[in-house]
């Protein structure tokens, strides 16, 4: 398997051992959704330099300072963690960390490492001052986290020989190493594993401006004739998230090719993204189902995740990983210790009526609709 980033480059090479079931291996430590990406990589959307990487700027100047000393002091990177919500270009960020070393990367995925043996495979085969990329990191089996605490430190692999009375541990050195980590819930990480990783970073939701950017810089590889409106019109729709808009880019171009002349326009964008059901704040029908659930279904909430999930038919960590950061971001929904409640701004994007509790001689609570209430009700 060639590195990611750098075709040129064996990632994974002599893993396994010399006469193993080398296809076998990979499948099962490279998990799918990697490889999906892989297409968006060869045909070269994802940024190889730190200058060419958008948005994130505070990371990116951090980031840069601490390259260089690493770089000038001859030693490998501190480990890193990476997390934010999906599609925000943590992925594309270990890659660049690793090219702007100039080191090789390897990459896998915390669910794809199911053994200890898997974990040490990949570190004894290792270069000096090389990156490891683990994506879902917090889905590490717990067994196979504890042995990477000692790599991570000292890097250094305890293993057992034998078992019984006869078993006996030997410690292996193992090559300086980077170890960047990606999750999109930096909550589930365990405090020893967490605390190993000397520099953190949180990828917020990027501003309607740098998704522009990021359009037209997609638009310029894929050979896509766009104006800026068009551009801008898919980054006001595309959530804050570089893989939307990428996404929408791309469907975007199939309708202006068969629908219009082939140039990305603000009003073949809106036809676009109108048959996708995607609406002007970039909410598809899942996230208006949700809404209305909460308000026609549970008076507006609060309302358990759980029971929200299986009224809405999606899984409840799709709703919390996937939907609500983008909706309590806008301000359309709350979280509260009772569950989710629906704000003004989501009754008046969805055109209903708003309501809201009011309290009755300090202690009755009654759902009465909010525009014609009487001033005082005491």
């Amino acid at each position: 398997m060639k590195n990611l980033f750098d075709p040129s480059v064996d990632s994974l090479d002599g893993i396994p051992a010399e006469g193993g079931d080398y296809a076998a291996w990979e499948d099962r430590l490279v998990d799918e959704e990697k490889k999906e990406e892989d297409s968006e990589l060869e045909i070269g959307l994802r940024p190889r330099h730190l200058a060419d990487y958008i948005g994130q700027e505070k990371i990116k100047e951090n980031l840069s300072i601490y390259i260089d000393a690493a770089r000038k002091r001859g030693e490998p990177l501190d480990h890193v963690l990476l997390y934010g919500p999906p599609g925000l270009g943590k992925t594309t960020l270990s890659g660049i960390i690793a090219n702007e070393l100039g080191v090789n990367i390897r990459v896998t995925s915390g669910p794809a490492i199911e053994k200890q043996g898997d974990l040490a495979a990949l570190l004894t085969n290792l270069s000096e001052n090389d990156v490891l990329f683990i994506d879902e990191i917090h889905r590490l089996p717990r067994p196979v986290e504890e042995i990477l605490y000692p790599a991570m430190e000292d890097y250094s692999l305890d293993i057992i020989i034998g078992k019984g009375p006869a078993a006996r541990s030997i410690r292996l050195p193992l090559a300086k190493f980077t170890l960047i980590g990606a999750t999109t819930r930096a909550g589930q990480l365990t405090t020893p594993l967490r605390d190993r990783f000397g520099v953190l970073f949180k990828l917020e939701l990027y501003t309607t401006e740098e998704l522009t950017t990021i359009v037209l810089r997609s638009a310029r590889i894929l050979g896509v004739e766009i104006d800026e409106d068009g551009a801008r019109e898919i980054a006001s729709r595309s959530r804050g998230t570089p893989r939307i808009a990428n996404r929408f880019l791309k469907r975007v171009r199939d309708f202006a090719q068969i629908k219009g002349d082939g140039v990305v326009t603000r009003e073949i964008a809106r036809y676009a993204l109108g048959a996708l059901e995607v609406d002007e704040l970039g909410l598809d029908n899942v996230d208006r189902r949700m809404l209305e659930t909460i308000i026609r279904a549970y008076d507006g909430g609060p309302v358990g995740l759980e029971t929200l999930a299986a009224t809405v038919g999606e899984e409840s960590i799709t709703l919390e990983d996937v939907y609500e950061p983008y909706l309590m971001q806008i301000g359309f929904l709350n979280r509260t210790p009772r569950g989710r409640v629906a704000t003004r701004l989501a009754y008046e994007h969805l055109n209903l009526p708003y309501r809201t509790e009011v309290k009755y001689g300090g202690t009755d609570r009654q759902m009465r609709l909010f525009d014609g209430l009487p001033e005082d009700q005491n």
